[in-house]
């Protein structure tokens, strides 16, 4: 486990089922807490419901779960109490003011303190007296009508929300996805553009569909695989449909949207459609090793290219086989 960027402990009132224990434990393993401190909880012993919510957490942070009072926990920490209802105003103060789970980890972000994060009972939370001996109210927004969380459910969410201050690193690889080459795309737009030549004989309707792509792409940012893919489509089609539709029908303004497509012989068509797998995988064979792509004018040697098959080699996914059940009680 990556060591934690900011110290939170977690801190469980009078909980009434052990499965919740579990599933609490479960969150702060997977996002980066490992001590759980519990006021006058249930037994837990080796091998209970606890043990079988909690995964790989039962092997460091429930079994070295410590019991303490709720005062011992106010005295040493700074705390944050959780709760489904909150006041409207400062008329009611034991609820309110009261922050989100992402405005406490936007407060949180600049200080060093060690900070409590408070957990009530499953039926009826926190009490106002509990409350009031805290320092902070956070609440998770939720539908009006039905805003209560399952106890596990609502510090996995607050805990979600916190990974920023108590995770250094993630399981998600960190990179950047790379633009392809602007050559490249330029390229792309010449092919394009070609096309449009042989599907589209008014001038006016190819310039509006340029610049549509060309926004499209913007907005995309293309990879380069991406780009060699659509430069081996366009390009395979501009080589069957030729030239053959340029500027058959100079009769722009009076020609319907599908009449420069009805142009074209139904064979190319067909052949376009036919060929477009091979055509991605001529493309790729075309790319050098830097990423940039090799250009071939000899139209003859890319038809009689040979094909290559990618296969792709599946991979084993270990899963976890923990077993998973749900808990009806609820939060508040």
């Amino acid at each position: 486990m990556p060591e934690a960027a900011h110290n939170f402990v977690v801190v469980v009132v009078e909980p009434e089922t052990p499965g919740n224990i579990g599933t609490i434990a479960r969150a702060m393993k997977n996002f980066g807490l490992t001590e759980l401190l519990l006021v006058d909880p249930p037994p837990i012993p080796a091998g209970s419901e606890a043990y079988g919510f909690a995964g790989h957490a039962r092997e460091d942070v429930l079994p070295n779960a410590k019991t303490v009072s709720f005062d011992a926990v106010v005295n040493k920490y700074h705390t944050i109490g959780t709760t489904a209802i909150t006041a409207e105003d400062s008329r009611h103060h034991v609820r309110f003011p009261y922050k989100t789970p992402a405005e406490i980890s936007d407060d949180l972000k600049t200080v060093e303190t060690e900070t409590a994060l408070v957990f009530g009972r499953e039926g009826t939370g926190l009490t106002n007296d509990e409350l009031t001996s805290l320092d902070e109210v956070c609440s998770i927004p939720a539908n009006e009508s039905y805003p209560v969380l399952n106890l596990g459910q609502a510090a996995t969410v607050l805990l979600y929300e916190l990974r920023s201050l108590t995770l250094t690193d993630t399981q998600l690889p960190d990179v950047e996805r790379e633009r392809a080459d602007e050559s490249d795309i330029d390229r792309f737009y010449e092919f394009f553009t070609d096309f449009l030549h042989s599907v589209e004989g008014r001038e006016h309707k190819r310039e509006k569909t340029a610049l549509m792509l060309r926004r499209l792409i913007a907005r995309a940012h293309p990879t380069n695989r991406e780009i060699s893919t659509l430069l081996g489509l366009f390009r395979r089609a501009n080589i069957l449909l030729g030239e053959q539709s340029y500027g058959e029908s100079n009769q722009t303004d009076e020609m319907d949207d599908t009449t420069a497509v009805e142009s074209i012989p139904e064979e190319s068509i067909n052949a376009i459609i036919e060929s477009t797998s091979s055509g991605y995988e001529e493309t790729e064979a075309q790319t050098s090793s830097d990423g940039s792509l090799c250009d071939q004018s000899d139209s003859a040697d890319l038809m009689n290219a040979d094909e290559d098959t990618e296969m792709t080699a599946g991979a084993d996914v270990d899963t976890d086989t923990d077993v998973e059940t749900n808990t009806n009680n609820d939060n508040t």
